[in-house]
């Protein structure tokens, strides 16, 4: 019956000019779960029911219900300074991506690549990753490219920067690439992090034009490429990973999407409207199925792709992220694919998924049309305890916006946001949901760069004719965004071809900065020093890691602050999502300028609580599983 309904649902979501037609209701915050019903079967009785106006359904068994009291009629602030400015060349990043362009228009060029900020040295602050391209070509050098790489720039191999702040007090990096031991590889495209041993040093998964790559930290400042002996390697097309626990039994698994079957041999060349050599669209090529590796325990995967589900429907994945969309405690994978519809595969507690995106209306847009999705966000976007959906898309598509009814039923709220036309003429990639301001409300942030040649941009010879600003939309909150421009947005308003986004605190100063690579050019690190907006507002920082068993980051964790107003603030730890990249697995609130968190509670990947109280704010706490007061009721 349940199937039934759901496709009930699918069929009329699908119909776009019904769902076109009638009208759109944006929850202010006031309608949903705080939390949501649906986690009932996982969350034990929690705070008492704080009153706020308008309906509202409880968190849990008894709920605290979300207070989303942002009024509508909020107005986005004025800076009278960038948020961001690119301090990479300051503080020792001199990296430059190569994307081996040489006139062959070979579709890998223009799509990467990824970035992760981690903290491999486990010292308390965060360095930075990011993969590096090669030539393609047989026979071909770097020396055949059309803009050869600088000499800072080889040997191109992927760069490891050591952040040395912990050990100087000033941010500053160090590139330690031929200390740790990384030797380059394929055409690298993206980058996955989690500790997949369980030993308390975080991995790297990386995915290629060629030979995916599963790098071990041996937690003496080197890597080491076991991907042979894990059984995680594969030679297709590889773009965005995200290591979860799919089962729950507390080993880190492994999903990667991969794109197109793209042999380099023939023709690769595109004719675009106005008559010039262009690139394909990757419609011209045959998907591939994805990839789903369970973690044994003892270093090694097993390849459950047929079993699971997941590899009887091959696409065209850009991005994915693991999210538990209907809150039943149980991890799902939202998937982004270039120009089919997104999938959205529900896990069935048994070790297989069903893709129920059609069904749950997330598959594509309220017109009934597949985009070309790239990167993803999965967070509480309107602040009603559920995590929403967004995503990037193509040129004249828009961005869209999938608001989370708290059941893992979503709609189409891209219109009524205000992300729609803002967004139309650019193709964005990375995503990311960073409250740049600290009060609370998660913004959005995409970077862009086309794949189509710009033709006035052919025309004055530029030789990557692709380049455009990106952008930031501050959260109004009930739904709703509004676009950040001017002196505000500081360097997002220069034209690049951006790519990969990551997120995290590289200063420890409570402030969100940015990574962003640029496709055949310089890597960016925006780090956010405004003053003038939110400069009074408070945060707390957490670090989530699991007992002595389990002593890494825990991926999938979901993390509640009650603040002093009765605002519930939720949040996950993650470092998946956006487009090839992959962020700070800590969780950061702002708290605004009134900020008192009362409370704390953790809703633990195996589906344990605890909560913890009188947590300092201002500063970074690590909260490991089993320190704080275990929560009376089991599932």
């Amino acid at each position: 019956m349940r199937r039934l309904w759901l496709f009930a649902f699918g069929m009329i979501a699908g119909l776009g000019a019904l769902r076109y037609a009638l009208p759109i209701v944006i929850p202010s915050g006031s309608e949903g779960p705080g939390g949501r019903a649906a986690l009932k079967p996982f969350l034990p009785a929690v705070w008492e029911a704080s009153p706020r106006p308008g309906p509202s359904l409880p968190l849990g068994m008894t709920g605290p219900k979300l207070s989303s009291s942002r009024p509508h009629s909020v107005a986005k602030p004025v800076a009278a300074e960038p948020i961001w400015s690119d301090r990479a060349a300051a503080v020792g990043i001199d990296f430059v991506h190569f994307n081996g362009m040489s006139g062959e228009t070979y579709m890998v060029e223009i799509l990467g690549a990824g970035v992760a900020l981690l903290d491999y040295d486990n010292d308390g602050d965060l360095d930075l990753y990011v993969v590096q391209g090669t030539i393609l070509g047989a026979g071909k050098t770097w020396k055949d490219a059309l803009t050869p790489p600088p000499s800072s720039a080889l040997p191109l191999t992927d760069h490891l920067y050591r952040n040395d702040l912990m050990e100087t007090g000033h941010l500053h990096f160090t590139d330690v690439t031929a200390q740790a031991g990384l030797a380059g590889g394929d055409y690298g495209q993206g980058v996955a992090t989690g500790d997949f041993n369980n030993d308390g040093w975080v991995d790297i998964y990386r995915t290629a034009y060629g030979r995916n790559q599963l790098l071990m930290n041996t937690g003496k400042g080197t890597f080491v490429d076991v991907t042979a002996r894990a059984g995680v390697g594969d030679a297709r097309w590889g773009t965005s990973a995200t290591f979860f626990d799919y089962d729950r039994d507390g080993w880190l698994d492994l999903y990667v999407a991969s794109y197109i079957d793209y042999p380099l041999a023939g023709s690769h060349a595109c004719t675009s409207d106005a008559g010039f050599v262009d690139y394909c669209l990757p419609l011209a090529f045959k998907p591939l199925s994805h990839r789903l590796y369970h973690n044994r325990g003892d270093g090694t995967f097993e390849d459950v792709s047929a079993r699971s589900g997941i590899a009887a429907a091959p696409a065209n994945g850009l991005g994915v992220i693991a999210v538990d969309a209907d809150g039943d405690g149980w991890p799902d994978l939202y998937v982004a694919n270039d120009e089919m519809p997104n999938q959205l595969w529900m896990n069935r507690h048994d070790g297989t998924f069903v893709d129920e995106a059609v069904a749950r209306g997330c598959a594509v847009t309220a017109e009934g049309r597949a985009t070309a999705s790239m990167g993803i966000v999965a967070a509480d976007l309107d602040g009603d305890g559920s995590d929403d959906l967004f995503v990037t898309n193509l040129t004249n598509e828009t961005n869209t916006l999938f608001l989370n009814d708290g059941h893992g039923l979503f709609h189409d709220a891209t219109l009524a946001s205000g992300l729609g036309p803002p967004s139309l003429p650019f193709t964005s990639f990375g995503a990311l949901d960073v409250d740049y301001d600290n009060d609370g409300w998660p913004d959005l942030l995409t970077v862009s760069g086309a794949v189509k040649k710009i033709e006035a941009q052919v025309q004055a010879k530029d030789p990557l004719p692709l380049k455009q600003r990106s952008q930031l939309f501050h959260n109004l909150g009930g739904g709703r965004f509004a676009e950040v421009a001017g002196l505000a947005a500081g360097p997002l308003s220069l034209a690049r071809v951006r790519r990969g986004a990551a997120l995290g605190d590289v200063d420890n100063d409570g402030r969100a900065d940015v990574a962003l690579t640029t496709n055949n050019g310089r890597l960016e690190l925006l780090v956010n020093g405004v003053k003038t907006v939110g400069q009074h507002n408070h945060w707390l920082g957490l670090r989530l890691l699991g007992d002595a068993r389990h002593p890494r980051d825990m991926l999938g964790a979901r993390v509640a602050a009650r603040l002093a107003d009765g605002r519930v603030l939720w949040r996950r730890v993650h470092t998946d999502g956006s487009y090839l990249s992959a962020s700070d697995p800590r969780v950061l609130f702002g708290l605004g300028p009134a900020g008192a968190v009362t409370e704390v509670r953790v809703l633990w990947p195996d589906g344990r609580s605890e909560r913890w109280t009188g947590l300092p704010l201002g500063r970074y706490t690590t909260l490991r599983q089993g320190s704080g007061t275990a929560v009376e009721g089991k599932p």
